[in-house]
């Protein structure tokens, strides 16, 4: 079963997204919150897996911002002492107004694992809770050609002032993290890269935990804004 948490500042919706998910035998609704401090708060109590924010993209239910304190895993005030549960950063998937599929880049940045259109069908939209609950990453092609053209429209690319994780990749993992951002699958990289499918996985999973990327989709922004890999003009 998957716990979901919906985020959202108005009832109407919200209970459509409830009444959408719990018609799901493997989806539960934990608790609905209405801006991003009872997001946080209810996220620390429930440990959902999911949190879906379905936030507009400004104002008082700031989507950004909801996202990037559920995901930032130095919230605790002191360190953990003998007893005290383990900080809990649950899975982030976002719902996108149509008209602003410009903040999935920022989005990626904050931390959210998955986008999805806020008109995407019933079916979609369970799919990506489960998608994502499983640790994988879920955005759209819109979604993805809106990301790009992101990366494409800055002028230069600033290199992140967090280098060290750049810096331990070895030479093959570098390999590994420009074909990811090119958007090839496993199977095209292990074919062109001539290595296993397994490695493959192995590569990128060792790949996220260096960077320290959540996701897939994160270590494609990370593989531009720290310059490995440049826009093309």
């Amino acid at each position: 079963m998957v716990s979901v948490l919906v985020v959202n500042d108005q009832s109407l919706q919200r209970l459509a997204l409830r009444m959408l998910l719990g018609a799901e035998p493997d989806l539960h609704v934990v608790g609905e919150a209405t801006s991003e401090a009872e997001a946080v708060r209810l996220s620390a109590a429930l440990r959902p897996d999911v949190v879906l924010v379905a936030g507009r993209p400004s104002g008082p239910s700031d989507a950004l911002e909801t996202v990037r304190h559920l995901t930032r895993r130095d919230r605790l005030p002191r360190p953990l002492e003998p007893g005290d549960a383990e900080p809990h950063t649950p899975r982030v998937l976002v719902l996108t107004p149509a008209g602003h599929e410009e903040h999935a880049y920022a989005a990626l940045r904050a931390g959210a694992d998955g986008f999805l259109l806020e008109d995407a069908a019933p079916d979609e939209l369970a799919s990506a809770v489960r998608v994502v609950a499983a640790g994988d990453a879920v955005i759209t092609p819109a979604l993805t050609r809106a990301l790009i053209d992101a990366v494409r429209e800055q002028r230069t690319v600033r290199p992140l002032s967090r280098t060290s994780g750049l810096d331990t990749l070895t030479g093959r993992e570098r390999d590994v993290l420009v074909a990811v951002a090119s958007g090839w699958s496993n199977a095209e990289i292990a074919e062109r890269l001539s290595i296993a499918p397994t490695t493959v996985k192995t590569h990128v999973s060792n790949i996220l935990t260096k960077i320290g990327a959540r996701a897939r989709v994160q270590a494609v922004t990370f593989a531009y804004e720290s310059g490995l890999v440049r826009p093309a003009a």
